[in-house]
């Protein structure tokens, strides 16, 4: 009989599993119970939807189909039985399995405030969270003419940018002194704020909310220094929970997320859990190239492709790359560490750079606006690799000397092994073999090996290797 793998959560981490587990073959049935109606769709673009950059059709992602694979969407998991090997739906259906994934993802956090603590939320009040999250902005947003954001963090920020895309006067809100607390520090938070402000995005700081007023109206929001904002639509982004009900309803092991080990593992070796529920060496993920890590790792040993397969967490990039935007943060900024510490602001411009070296390696690194180095420091940051002796190159974005003027002017110095799409660890090498067995458009390119296909941050990085590749490649290709 063949093996059944029943993953529950069709998001970014459960459909990429079944994706990998359908392009290893085997005989295997997979069953995939997604609670959300919808096809599987990039979570990262939603933002780009909100700011009507693209349209439903392109933030869906490709999904396992054929033989082999059972998707069922608008069906959720109400229980595991695991001494039984079911899950029962809401449905009344049992779905047996010989292993079970969990890729139920985190929900939208909404605070505890008066106004909010209600079975539901008003119709003007909104998280930022999921594809129907965003239909109801959309909706809302249309005719509207103002919008209050409620946390000033990566994704509250996105939400922001794009409602003020759509000629919406937008203001956040964030209780903390700065923005992105969690990636930059005071400084480059200031800069940033300074860039939102010109693209129509004003901020109050260091101010809770203590209570929401809503109606068929508007929005009013109470701060805590006596202050009202008032708006016709309230976006909440307040942060995320894993949702861990199921497996702790289970008797899993939970902490903050699902435990998890270097195999993905739950405390029942018979389940596996990835993406934002898992735990993994005390750490929860929240970004998409990790839970596409997991993925893979889990199909290796699913398969017994490598049964010795093991999650190795990489160090995390964030991008902001939001139209007039771009943001690169990795490291901890609030970590004084030991090395070298070079900064450079420009706020007139935007530009905020501020590099941490420590024993010749990059450890942290904060870069907005338009620096050119981005894609180097990124690269020299993952790999840890040397930095060059002239730090200036990486801090202000312009080669001094002719080597680096080389290095930044073609991508034929970069070596194969450099990755050019971190939530896929996409390299170089990947991309030319790609190019050389066929695939002669950058649509092409990016449909083989999915290089561009999470945050969207490496496209333009892709179509200029492409480019390069069209004009500089001659091999001829035989079918």
């Amino acid at each position: 009989m063949s093996e059944r793998v029943v993953i529950v959560g069709n998001g970014m981490a459960g459909s990429r599993l079944a994706g990998e587990l359908h392009a290893r073959g085997g005989d295997r049935k997979v069953t995939v119970l997604g609670a959300e109606p919808h096809r599987a769709y990039n979570r990262i673009m939603l933002s780009t939807l909100l700011a009507g950059k693209i349209g439903e059709p392109d933030v869906e992602l490709a999904e396992a189909a054929g033989q082999g694979v059972d998707l069922r969407t608008g069906v959720t998991v109400t229980a595991i039985d695991r001494a039984a090997g079911t899950v029962h739906t809401d449905d009344g259906d049992r779905v047996a399995y010989d292993h079970l994934v969990l890729a139920t993802g985190s929900r939208a956090v909404v605070p505890p405030l008066p106004g909010l603590d209600g079975p539901g939320l008003p119709e003007r009040v909104v998280p930022f969270r999921t594809l129907d999250d965003c239909r109801r902005i959309l909706a809302v947003a249309g005719g509207a003419r103002s919008a209050l954001v409620l946390g000033g963090g990566l994704l509250g920020l996105e939400a922001a940018r794009g409602l003020a895309a759509r000629g919406l006067d937008v203001a956040v809100v964030h209780p903390v002194p700065y923005l992105m607390e969690r990636q930059l520090d005071p400084a480059g938070a200031a800069v940033l704020a300074g860039t939102l402000a010109g693209l129509g995005v004003s901020t109050h700081l260091a101010v809770a909310a203590t209570g929401v007023v809503a109606d068929a109206d508007g929005v009013r929001l109470d701060l805590a220094d006596g202050r009202s904002l008032t708006a016709d639509l309230l976006v909440l982004s307040c942060g995320v929970r894993p949702d861990t009900a199921l497996a702790r309803a289970a008797g899993l092991a939970v902490e903050r997320g699902v435990l998890v080990d270097d195999r993905l593992r739950t405390s029942d070796p018979r389940i596996s859990a990835v993406g934002d529920c898992a735990q993994h060496d005390g750490a929860l993920t929240g970004l998409v190239a990790p839970a596409w890590a997991q993925a893979r790792v889990v199909a290796q040993v699913l398969t017994g492709e490598d049964p010795q397969a093991r999650y190795r967490p990489r160090p995390a990039v964030t991008r902001l790359k939001a139209a007039g935007i771009d943001l690169a943060a990795m490291g901890d900024p609030g970590d004084g560490g030991t090395g070298e510490e070079l900064t450079f602001a420009d706020p007139a411009r935007g530009t905020y750079a501020r590099l941490r070296i420590h024993d010749e390696r990059l450890t942290a690194a904060i870069l907005l606006g338009d620096n050119p180095a981005v894609g180097t420091v990124i690269q020299l940051f993952d790999r840890g690799q040397p930095v060059p002796a002239d730090r200036r190159s990486l801090l202000l974005g312009r080669a001094f000397g002719a080597t680096a003027g080389a290095q930044a002017a073609t991508p034929a110095l970069m070596p194969d092994a450099a990755t050019v799409c971190q939530c896929n660890d996409v390299s170089k090498g990947e991309l030319v073999g790609c190019w050389r067995s066929g695939a002669r458009t950058v649509d092409a390119v990016v449909a083989a090996t999915r290089a561009g296909t999470g945050c969207g941050g490496c496209r333009d990085a892709v179509a200029g290797i492409v480019g390069w590749l069209s004009e500089v490649d001659s091999v001829e290709v035989t079918r």
